[in-house]
């Protein structure tokens, strides 16, 4: 085993491959660029980014000449392009991913310094553990030091080795009684000596998590000195940021032979483009703004451009293997996502089968949110014992959400793309048999057509009969206090219940609207992947969005999509149990059983009921209202591109976003390559809730949609309305923003909205 460290001057092969050089034109299409995430951006914690930027005068990476991969980057594929097959090429692609990781994320590091010593060394017994602390002085005149502390069990030895930080020493007493030798080093926020660092290798600017995991190595410097110590048993671990930390320092250094990553999140064990602002998850932006230290400054020019970062964590993940790698979550952990923490593993697994380790990563998850108890420490030494041959036994948490594949296996459904006519997108006010439609009454066969359409791309939904909502199975204080929907403002009435296939929800209101003897009109909020806290969002700016709404005068009924929140492991048997359905299908149904929910409150407008969704939670509210009158009108945002003109040459990941990756709607994904053939689109949807009002907004940077697509799209949806003279009630809100539902265009939409519902 090596340790694998970059020195002070990066080796940029790898990036310069991936970044090729910058024309004059493209110098000032870069300043332009940079004019506009400063405008968008908010600014860092003591403007530390807008500092970085004064300084090294550091410009964005021309994003035009970086490919588009909103899918996770293959790691098995290397930078030329070539596939790799062999271990001995893979370690031609470790260095190269490395070499990113160092450039985008970590920053660069020194080489070992080689002089690692002990001194002020104390002991002390404690009858069945000896107590080591001392300093370790290395690097140029011994200048750097850590503060570390041995908890070694008694007996001979050699004794395999827990490493962890200060504040997690408690973690590394649980692993001395499993006989470990417990480490603790002073690379945490609660001690942290490598801030000391940065004065005497100035010529790194590596950051404050790579300082710590470079400490790390440090502390297995000395320990291999030691011969209580057996150099085939290295772990380390620690939680949260200490998670990360855990995961750069074993991918740096490969003297560590195993890993904990615990509820590390973004920049952890979830990928930037699958934990981002768009599932409400700890984004680029909000982890570069709030902890500008933690990653590189220059991770933050890609916030709303992951697709065009060239690497992601799960790679850095594979850099582990064939090490041991156990990732632990809890199920509702507001930090991370229990799919993105999946899709990571099944990104990331090649590499380690490539390597002959194909158990050697392993997920554990765990109730909760993101504290831990002892019986997760436990678990973690059970892992540790059985990757390294101690006995016992650990058995890993299987997935949670179903994937394209197991719908493959359980539905059976032979879809031939070839039986479906291949259509565009201009064919709205046509018949099937190619008359043109010029009324009302020649409208309403077509639109029975398309919902039978729509319907077939939702599946086989089963029987569903209407249900009052009522107070029995609302949801619980406690679960309310976890998922931080109990502390509401005083200007804001809250109302548990249950409603349709029971499914807890709550109803937000303006304070005594309930009592003003008026009727007040109603948005149903549907949010978008959002595994940990469900319809609140784990990260944002400003107010949830179920408050705003409130505040603005709305009542709102709010409640977890399965796969979400409270029903996040709902959806884990669904295609067991549905395998004719879809989850879209499910949560479009969901959608419409809450309208019935309104009927026993007469503070609320049963005739503006309004449906307002984000992302996925815009695809459930446009094909809710298609398919149900009741609902009033409807606001999508960021809610879908055009699906049969979704090809792989528009970079947005195509069908395969919503079949393959996550199996929302699967049977769009026979149509994959042969787009065309989709049975129906979101012309055809739109046009069937005309001419009730329609929000449609669409951010002008959004990397899985096509803004002109969008467009286009609305051009011909316009034709149906005009059918109905209505063609004003569509509308088209295009922010100056990234795909995020921001404080700004929260406003914005809530301002429209109100606007729409004629609220005074």
């Amino acid at each position: 085993m090596k340790e694998l460290l970059l020195h002070g001057t990066l080796l940029i092969s790898a990036v310069l491959l991936m970044c090729p050089p910058i024309s004059a034109q493209g110098h000032e299409k870069q300043q332009d660029e940079l004019k506009w995430l400063s405008k968008i951006l908010p600014e860092t914690k003591e403007r530390a980014w807008e500092k970085w930027l004064e300084e090294t005068k550091e410009m964005p990476p021309d994003f035009d000449s970086l490919p588009s991969t909103p899918a996770l980057p293959d790691p098995l594929l290397g930078a030329k392009g070539e596939r790799i097959a062999t271990p001995e090429a893979w370690a031609r692609r470790h260095a190269e991913l490395m070499d990113l990781f160092h450039y985008y994320v970590i920053g660069s590091v020194p080489p070992a310094p080689g002089n690692v010593r002990a001194v002020n060394v104390t002991s002390r017994d404690e009858g069945s553990v000896t107590i080591r602390e001392m300093t370790l002085e290395f690097g140029p005149e011994y200048r750097a030091t850590v503060a570390m502390e041995l908890i070694i069990p008694k007996g001979d030895g050699p004794f395999p080795v827990f490493i962890t930080q200060d504040n997690h020493r408690r973690w590394a007493l649980i692993a001395v009684s499993r006989g470990y030798i417990g480490c603790v080093y002073a690379g945490a926020d609660s001690r942290d000596d490598t801030g000391a660092f940065i004065p005497i290798w100035p010529e790194c600017d590596w950051t404050k998590l790579a300082r710590r995991a470079w400490a790390a190595s440090r502390c297995i410097d000395y320990l291999l000195t030691l011969p209580i110590v057996d150099s085939s048993k290295i772990a380390i671990t620690g939680h949260s940021r200490n998670g990360k930390m855990s995961l750069m320092a074993a991918a740096m250094d490969e003297r560590i032979t195993a890993v904990i990553s615990s509820s590390s999140g973004a920049g952890g064990s979830c990928t930037y483009r699958f934990f981002s602002e768009a599932q409400f998850g700890e984004g680029i932006e909000l982890i570069t703004r709030v902890f500008p230290d933690w990653l590189h400054p220059r991770l933050r020019f890609f916030a709303g451009r992951e697709n065009k970062l060239p690497i992601d964590q799960h790679e850095l993940i594979a850099c582990i293997a064939p090490r041991a790698c156990l990732i632990s979550t809890a199920i509702n952990d507001p930090v991370e996502s229990v799919w993105a923490i999946e899709q990571t593993y099944y990104a990331a697994k090649p590499v380690f089968d490539l390597l002959g380790a194909k158990d050697a990563l392993q997920i554990r998850y765990r109730d909760g949110a993101h504290e831990t108890g002892s019986e997760d420490i436990e678990s973690y030494v059970d892992w540790l014992d059985a990757e390294f041959g101690r006995g016992g036994s650990f058995t890993p948490s299987e997935p949670i959400y179903p994937t394209y594949a197991e719908w493959l296996q359980l539905a059976h459904e032979d879809i031939n793309p070839l039986n479906f006519p291949a259509s565009g997108m201009n064919d709205l006010l046509w018949t099937s048999d190619g008359k043109p439609i010029q009324s009302r009454d020649e409208w309403l066969p077509k639109k029975i057509e398309i919902s039978k359409r729509i319907q077939w791309g939702l599946g086989e939904k089963p029987p569903l009969a209407q249900s009052q909502a009522g107070e029995y199975g609302m949801e619980k204080s406690h679960i309310a206090v976890a998922r931080r929907r109990s502390d509401i403002p005083d200007t804001v009435g809250k109302i548990g219940l249950n409603f349709g296939n029971y499914i807890p929800g709550d109803l937000y209101f303006p304070k005594d609207a309930d009592k003003a003897g008026k009727k007040i009109p109603a948005v149903i909020w549907i949010h978008p992947l959002s595994n940990s806290n469900g319809y609140v969002e784990g990260y944002h700016r400003g107010k949830d969005v179920h408050i705003a709404l409130a505040e603005a005068g709305f009542a709102v009924l709010a409640f977890d999509q399965i796969g979400n929140g409270q029903r996040l492991t709902e959806i884990k048997d669904f295609y067991n149990r549905y395998p004719h359905w879809s989850i879209l299908g499910k949560m479009v149904e969901d959608v419409r059983a809450s309208i019935g929910a309104f009927d026993q409150y007469d503070f609320i407008d049963q005739d503006r009921i309004f449906a307002l969704g984000y992302s996925i939670g815009g695809m459930a509210a446009l094909h809710a209202a298609a398919l149900d009158d009741r609902v009033s009108g409807v606001v999508s945002i960021a809610g879908f591109t055009p699906m049969r003109l979704d090809t792989k040459d528009k970079g947005t990941g195509g069908l395969a976003r919503w079949s393959e990756w996550f199996p929302l709607e699967p049977r769009l994904g026979s149509f994959i390559g042969r787009e065309s053939r989709v049975p129906y689109d979101y012309h055809e949807v739109l046009a069937s809730i005309a001419p009730r009002p329609v929000l449609v907004v669409e951010p002008r940077l959004n990397y899985q949609a096509n803004l002109e697509d969008i467009e286009s799209c609305l051009d011909e949806v316009r034709k149906a309305y005009r059918l109905f003279d209505s063609e004003e009630t569509l509308r088209f809100l295009v922010p100056d923003d990234y795909n995020r539902y921001s404080p700004e265009m929260q406003e914005q939409v809530n301002g429209l909205l109100k606007r729409i519902a004629y609220i005074q």
